[in-house]
């Protein structure tokens, strides 16, 4: 299986062109076996290029996490895929129209001399109201909402970006916590399909740091729909405007809430290597 490893962030991808490689194994299984950091070639997540089937929609990603789950979105992950569908001609358009379990995404080329530098990505209306992330509960918004998780509570904003997210402010970011607590929102009962877990630190009112345990991969170095979920959540808690620029480990995405209700994502999207995998 020829594939292409990819990274937005740091937070890293195994890329296969589905359009040439047909026929692959179980995606679930390949998705566990190729991301493994020690036996396969190691990935936060396992991305496809298929055909689109939607109606509109130029070309469809599907995306899997190391652990075999199949998440509806990824923001790091669109990126890399629309700038390599350009780079390759597969899809020969600076405005893209992408087809995703969370719905479409629109990733929009920056150019320069003919290079891709940078991929800004429409990323649709953030969904805020509680059966829409899905979140159990009563009807309504979750802004500033106490949960309890094993005797400790979190005061957290609750959004969907195409897939779910349960964001928490902290006074500072501790690694640590984000190990001990992250998994344990992940499988609150509250989250029927679980969720991606935030901690936030707010620096100005433009700019916040994130760190994010996400769901089915763990802590990695970024994660584009939780930064877009994140300016949405300090914007509705009066932290911040609607344009922040949210610092990762792996760098900074700047996020904006427009006045279209849309979330536009601004970040680079990397290509590291391509290979062959020996499939089983």
């Amino acid at each position: 299986m020829h594939f292409t490893k990819v990274h937005g962030l740091g937070n890293d991808f195994v890329l296969v062109n589905c359009l040439e490689e047909k026929n692959l194994p179980d995606y679930a299984k390949l998705a566990k076996a190729v991301c493994d950091r020690n036996f396969g070639v190691g990935a936060d997540g396992l991305v496809l290029i298929l055909p689109a089937e939607m109606p509109g929609a130029d070309i469809k990603m599907r995306i899997f996490n190391s652990d075999g789950s199949e998440p509806e979105m990824c923001g790091n992950a669109i990126r890399c895929f629309g700038k390599y569908v350009y780079e390759k001609g597969i899809v020969p358009k600076t405005t893209i129209n992408v087809e995703t379990l969370g719905g479409m995404r629109i990733p929009q080329l920056i150019l320069e001399n003919g290079m891709v530098t940078g991929v800004r990505v429409d990323m649709g209306e953030p969904q805020l109201e509680r059966a829409l992330i899905p979140m159990e509960g009563p009807e309504g918004r979750v802004i500033n909402e106490t949960i309890k998780v094993d005797g400790r509570e979190f005061a957290v904003t609750c959004i969907s970006m195409g897939n779910p997210h349960c964001i928490t402010f902290v006074d500072k970011i501790a690694e640590q916590e984000v190990r001990e607590w992250g998994p344990k929102l992940e499988t609150h009962p509250l989250f029927p399909r679980k969720t991606n877990v935030e901690f936030v630190q707010v620096l100005s009112p433009t700019e916040v740091n994130m760190q994010v345990w996400e769901r089915g991969a763990g802590p990695t170095l970024a994660c584009g729909t939780g930064a877009c979920g994140t300016a949405v959540a300090a914007a509705l808690n009066n932290k911040t405007g609607r344009k922040v620029t949210v610092r990762l480990a792996g760098g900074d995405l700047l996020i904006e809430w427009a006045d279209d209700n849309h979330v536009y994502m601004t970040g680079p999207a990397t290509e590291v290597f391509e290979g062959e995998y020996f499939l089983k």
